[in-house]
């Protein structure tokens, strides 16, 4: 990593796990000018492949990701420290897949599993526009599976 100063190489000082458990946090210190400096690593997808419903190919957006997540969770009380850890763990969970290649239909699965944790308002959103709805009976039937696991819970 270079000085954001004098733009020369640097050495790590103290590695920490960063405040909110979601990366590590490198303390360093320029070699030539001396200068003290932190950096924040975290994991990031990569090499992913998402294979759409018409059987095109592109790479995994986390940006795109986020911003179905996002539009979800309009007018919800959330906050950006929350949309971050869930963001975290919807990327763990896929990393866990340890596939090259994941459908679209096996994302969205992943993102609505944790979304239905986060808030189920949110959830159904998704869920609705993910599995394209078509009737008032099967977003009944989405209601109902959530009004259920919520009873077993209780």
């Amino acid at each position: 990593m270079n000085c954001p100063i004098c733009n020369k190489d640097s050495k790590v000082v103290d590695t920490r796990l960063s405040a909110d458990g979601l990366g590590i946090r490198r303390r360093r210190e320029c070699i030539t000018c001396e200068y003290r400096f932190s950096t924040v690593e975290e994991v990031e997808l990569m090499d992913l492949t998402i294979v759409k419903r018409d059987g095109k190919r592109e790479n995994y957006s986390r940006e795109k990701m986020l911003k179905g997540v996002v539009r979800a969770l309009e007018k919800r009380p959330y906050t950006e420290p929350g949309l971050k850890k869930l963001t975290h763990f919807i990327e763990r969970d896929i990393q866990r897949k340890k596939a090259s290649e994941l459908t679209s239909a096996d994302l969205g699965d992943v993102v609505m599993n944790r979304l239905r944790a986060f808030d189920k308002v949110a959830y159904i959103r998704f869920a609705s526009v993910y599995r394209q709805f078509e009737d008032v009976q099967t977003f009944q039937r989405e209601l109902n599976e959530l009004i259920m696991k919520r009873n077993k819970t209780i």
